[in-house]
């Protein structure tokens, strides 16, 4: 298929500042427009969404930021070349970062997120993209374009730290009781789906009782507000009398958390920790220990987990929750700023995704 010889990408702009004060406004540069190899596929993203790294890489807290590498991990593409087949799916989405291929303790390669850094040179933010075809999946057929551009990081992220983590799978899942903190953003609305969904009893927090109440709406079995000084006596009094302790904690605030949840734990729990939205440090008291609480680190997963999550996605039907869809050409940065001050504010709940108008109109 003929391809025009530049497209657009999205980028950040260099500008002075220091890391956490610097905001690098966003740019639209030409790249070179790339021809897949045998084993590859090109593809025209037509919805993409934000992840808060996107964030973090603007303010210069984020390792390795690009100026010339396309922003955004995450995107559902059409198939440009080679031509759809049956072993060609037409509509796609990709795995949002590469080097780890199956091990369940970590990347075998040095392991790198799409978009936006000088560690990988692949990003979806751009009018058309070349990728291996190991590294796509058939986007589920239930799903909008919405939908499946804000499924693949924090769908992985969430997969890799309910199921390889925290040891809560389609088999055992039923009746455990699982606390997932932090309710609104996109992992942790992935957590809440895929655990509702396995037949786990769930629970969450959040500064928001507008967030608690959406998040009952999707299955949880109740919340509370975590700028309580008790929040935890309050979780104790909601959990099941014929289970009244929690078998494990999916966190991405960090913070004084586990010292409060270790006291309605069970013997033996499991706390993941995905993020530490609230410090870079995760205190652990004296009583996780000699609970035998375990401590998990947890941060996004291989391509297998990547597949295992799609999978079940369209087994069970699930829809990734859109906070916003916001529609326009890649070039329109006005519209790109406001989707950023909406997710800087945290005011989202589920995913941002940009709807490509045009998309390809270079081609």
């Amino acid at each position: 298929m003929a391809t025009s010889r530049t497209h657009n990408t999205l980028t950040l702009k260099k500008v002075d500042g220091k890391p956490g004060r610097v905001w690098y406004p966003l740019q639209i540069q030409e790249a070179p427009t790339p021809s897949p190899s045998a084993n590859q596929l090109l593809l025209r993203p037509t919805h993409l969404s934000l992840n808060h790294r996107d964030i973090f890489l603007r303010q210069h807290l984020y390792p390795s930021p690009s100026f010339t590498t396309p922003l955004l991990a995450d995107a559902v593409c059409t198939v440009l070349s080679p031509s759809p087949s049956s072993s060609v799916p037409s509509r796609v989405i990709l795995n949002p970062g590469h080097g780890w291929k199956s091990s369940p303790l970590g990347s075998e390669k040095p392991y790198a997120i799409l978009g936006g850094t000088g560690l990988n040179p692949l990003g979806t933010a751009q009018d058309v993209l070349v990728v291996d075809k190991d590294e796509v999946v058939a986007c589920p057929s239930h799903l909008t374009g919405a939908e499946a551009a804000a499924l693949p990081l924090t769908g992985l992220t969430g997969w890799r730290a309910l199921v390889s983590k925290a040891g809560i799978t389609p088999e055992n899942a039923k009746g455990q009781n699982l606390l997932i903190t932090g309710i609104g953003g996109g992992v942790a609305l992935c957590v809440l789906q895929f655990a509702v969904a396995m037949g786990a009893r769930v629970w969450i927090t959040s500064g928001s009782p507008e967030k608690i109440e959406k998040a009952k709406a999707l299955g949880a079995q109740g919340g509370v507000s975590y700028k309580g000084k008790t929040w935890e006596k309050e979780l104790k009094a909601m959990l099941p009398k014929d289970r009244p302790f929690l078998d494990a904690v999916v966190d991405g605030a960090g913070g004084d958390m586990v010292g409060r949840v270790v006291k309605i734990m069970k013997l033996g729990g499991v706390v993941v920790s995905y993020g530490m939205t609230t410090g870079p440090m995760l205190p652990v008291p004296m009583s996780a220990v000699l609970m035998n609480v375990d401590i998990r680190g947890s941060t996004m997963g291989s391509r297998r987990e990547f597949q295992d999550m799609v999978r079940f996605v369209e087994e069970k039907r699930i829809r990734p929750v859109v906070s916003r869809v916001v529609s326009g050409k890649l070039g329109d940065l006005e519209r790109w700023e406001g989707m950023f001050d909406e997710l800087k504010a945290g005011k989202q709940f589920g995913k941002m995704v940009y709807e490509l108008q045009d998309a390809g109109s270079k081609l």
